[in-house]
This record gives structure tokens, sequence and C-alpha cells, in this order.
């Protein structure tokens, strides 16, 4: 439901606090952002002190990410129907909480137990910022909302390294989590004090078994995807799961279909805006998603940075997208190129600085800063323009859908890179050493010489190459898919 809408509990000139309001739930988005990315730069910590095998640490990041997807529409769902308000004030709670648990835990399985709780405080979370922007913003003024609250989006990909190495030089890995209870107690109180009370009341009802097989099936799919290089791609351990991917998936299709109140309304895929702005989306989250967590190990464990220098060192990518969002750069260029070339040319600004971080690095870090400033330029420009073409293929009514709609394929995109990149990095690492280890960490620590320790620690590198590389390529693609079908629709006359 938009600003423009007539059902009880709309504005139709926006409301007087929009603005301290927009700032209120950014805080709120910011949190559970950095919370994608801040995990990353703890990696090394956590493996020494947990025992945590790389499949853990991307199990503690994916539990995250796959919960807070398969809940995002159900979540977009209940806010439309039960109040907005209530459901951002819910997941601030919830996220609150998950981060105790997983502060104080001791074990990776009580870690990645406490993530999947925060995943669930995340959907609301995720689902609720964006269609209370849209409600107390009027039409005018939306696409600049959006563009403010997208440019959060990628902010909190980009600081996550950065404050959570500061985290790590001053406190234990737990800090990284227990930050997030007076951030949450701020936000919840705000929330109570100045967020208006919307919702639809004719509103759909929340799709529970569409969350259920959409959530099982993605999970299946990334557990496979993960098991692929330590247990071999065409063993059981990997066929078995991508069987009930598929199978699970195809009935999350079906019964969309059939249902009078989907979670995911298969007709939106018939508007080609939509459908370039969402394929762009996972492409875009994809590469990038998965890079982050890629280039916070190598600055660790192949630059051999502390966790607060490698934060810092990739603080030019969060510069970027600040300088370019908040000054209005990014959108004026948008307003001038037209969103189907807004995202073509951002992603592929994009895929070029992966591609340089890739290949520039035995230049030392200057090959590094300058992947991060095209990355930060890219998505400064690309983020916004899709978020917004997104959220405007979806009817006003359901704004709380359509942002479950967004942060889904977002989140999913993400979950999915880091198993994807992951797998590369680690087939490409396996290959390339000769002891039996799961993480770089401990094939060192079996190495017998200096020579056989460069060596392994070569054979890392070259997978974070490949990795970097299979990112770039996916950004690439998805900039091109996007442009195309964006293009189309304005032609048609459907944008």
């Amino acid at each position: 439901m938009t600003a423009s809408t007539t059902a009880p509990g709309t504005v139709t000139q926006g409301h007087p606090q929009r603005w301290l309001i927009l700032g209120v739930i950014c805080l709120a988005q910011l949190t559970v952002l950095l919370d994608n990315t801040i995990l990353n730069v703890a990696i090394p910590s956590l493996t020494r002190e947990l025992g945590a095998e790389t499949s853990d640490i991307q199990w503690m990041i994916n539990a995250y990410s796959l919960v807070q997807s398969g809940l995002l529409l159900t979540a977009g769902s209940a806010a439309d129907r039960y109040g907005r308000k209530k459901m951002l004030a819910a997941g601030l709670v919830l996220f609150g909480l998950g981060s105790l648990v997983a502060g104080l835990a001791d074990s990776t399985a009580q870690l990645i137990a406490a993530r999947a709780g925060m995943g669930v405080g995340g959907a609301l979370l995720m689902t609720t910022t964006l269609a209370v922007a849209m409600q107390i913003f009027a039409p005018e003024e939306q696409p600049r909302a959006i563009g403010i609250w997208a440019a959060v989006n990628s902010l909190g990909f980009a600081t996550g390294p950065l404050l959570g190495g500061f985290m790590l030089n001053h406190f234990w890995w737990g800090a990284i989590f227990l930050i997030n209870l007076p951030v949450a107690a701020l936000a919840l109180l705000a929330v109570v004090a100045l967020v208006p009370e919307s919702k639809n009341p004719q509103g759909n009802r929340p799709d529970l078994l569409g969350a259920l097989l959409s959530t099982i099936g993605m999970t299946s799919l990334v557990f496979a995807i993960i098991s692929g290089p330590e247990h071999g791609w065409t063993s059981g351990r990997v066929l078995t799961p991508a069987a009930v991917a598929v199978v699970v998936l195809a009935a999350f299709a079906w019964w969309e279909n059939r249902i009078p109140h989907p979670m995911l309304d298969m007709h939106f895929f018939r508007d080609r805006r939509f459908t370039g702005a969402v394929a762009g989306a996972v492409l875009i989250t994809f590469g990038m998603g998965g890079s982050l967590f890629l280039l916070a190990q190598h600055m660790q464990f192949v630059l051999g940075y502390g966790p607060l220098e490698a934060g810092l060192r990739t603080a030019p990518l969060a510069l970027m997208i600040v300088a370019l969002n908040f000054t209005g750069l990014a959108a004026k260029w948008s307003a001038r190129l037209g969103t189907p070339l807004s995202i073509g040319l951002g992603m592929a600004v994009m895929a070029a600085g992966l591609a340089s971080i890739a290949t520039l690095t035995d230049h030392g870090y200057p090959g590094t800063l300058l992947g991060l400033v095209l990355i930060g330029a890219g998505a400064a420009v690309a983020s916004p323009a899709m978020a917004h073409a997104i959220m405007s293929a979806i009817p006003p009514e359901k704004a709380g859908v359509g942002a479950g709609i967004n942060g889904t394929v977002a989140e999913f995109g993400q979950g999915l890179g880091v198993a994807v990149l992951g797998a590369v990095l680690n087939s490409r690492f396996a290959a390339g050493i000769s002891v039996a280890a799961v993480s770089l960490p401990g094939a060192l620590a079996q190495a017998g010489s200096g020579p056989e320790r460069a060596r392994i620690t070569e054979a890392f590198a070259s997978g974070l190459e490949s990795s970097q590389l299979v990112g770039a390529v996916a950004v690439l693609l998805g900039g091109v898919v996007a442009g195309v079908l964006l293009r189309r629709a304005e032609r048609d006359g459907v944008a």
C-alpha cells in the first residue's frame, strides 16, 4: 500500500516526520544487513576458537540467509494484513534475542541455531522497513526514498567487514552479535514512538505451506552445493538433497499457482520489468555477497592483515556507495540514463571491479582498491534502480509482499553466491594440495616445510581468483539480462 491509496491508515501527502521515520527504519534495516557480512571477517577467529570447518562457516552464514529467504514473503503478507508497525517491532525483538543467544554460543551448532533464529526476526524487518517507506511517502517522493533505502542495503554489505574488524580487534568474536542489542533497543523505542501503523484490511492470509516449501527447497539446494566439493558432485550426499530441492521447489511453484492468495503470485513474472529486475537482483547479490565472503578470507589468510586492517581496507567500497547515493549523484545519473541502462552499466562496472580483484591482487593492494571502488560505484547506481523497478511492478496494496519478493531474491542470491563461490574455492584449493584438510589453517598446520606452506597458500589464492571471476561473470550476466528485459518492457509500454 502506498501513499496514494485511500484505505484506512494511509497518507496522501506524506507523513510530516517521514524523513525522520526513514532514518529509524534504515537503522533497523542496517542492523540486519550488517549481519549478512559482519560474520565474514570473524571466520579466522571462529575457525580457531570453535574449531569451525569450512562447511560450518558456510552454514553459519546460510542458516541466517536461508531462513530469512524462506520467510520473507510470508512476513510481508502478514505485515500487510496485521500491521506493519507491529511486525517491525516484533522483528526487532526477535532479532535482538537471537543476537543475544549467538553472542553467548560456545559451539558451532549453537551458533548456527542462533543464526537461524535471527533470520526469523530479520525476515520481519526486511519486509516491513520497505513497506513502511512506501506507506509514509507521497508517490513523487517514493523513488528518492527507495534510493536511500537501497543505498543502506548496499552499505550494509560493505561496512560489515569494517565493523567486524573493529570489534574483533578489541573484543572476542561474540561481541559482533551482542553489539546488536543496544541498536535493536534504540530502534524499537523509535519505532513505537514515531512509526505510524498501517495495514491492508483485505490483505491476503499468510501462505504457511508456501513458506515451508520454499525454505525446504532452498535449504536443500544450498546444502547440495556446499557438500559437492567435499563429497563429490555425484555422491548421494549431493544428489539426494539436489533431488529434494527440485521436487520441493516444483511443488512450491504448483502450489502458488493453485491457491487463491499465493505468497508469490506467478503472474508477476509475466511483467518483463519485474522479471528483469528480479534476475538482476539475484545475480548482483550472488556476485557481491559471495565475493565479499571470499575477499575477507583473502585479506586475512593470504595477505596477512588483521581483522581491523582487513575491514579498513574494504572501506572504500562503502565510502563510494555513500558518496554517490547520499549526494544524489547516483540518482541523477539513473534519471538521465533510464532504468535499463542504469542497471546494465552499473552491474558491468561491478563485474569489472570483481575481475580487477581477481586478476590484479598480485600487484598488491592497489589492484584490490581499484576493484572495491568500481564495485561501490556500480552498486550505487544499479541497486536502487532495481529495487524501485521491483516495487513499481507490484500492486501498491501489496507493499509488504513486494518488499518480501525484493528481499527474497536478494537473500537467496547472497546465500547461493556464498555456497557456489565457496564451492569453487574449495574445489580449486583441494586440487592444489596433497594434505587432507578442509580449511587453509588446517592445511597449513599439516604442512611439513616452508615450501609446502607456500604452495598451500598459493593454491588457496588460486581458488580465490577463480571464485572471484565466477562472481564477475554472474554480475555481468545479470546486468545484460536485466537491461534487455527492462528495455523491452519500456518499448512495449509495460513499464
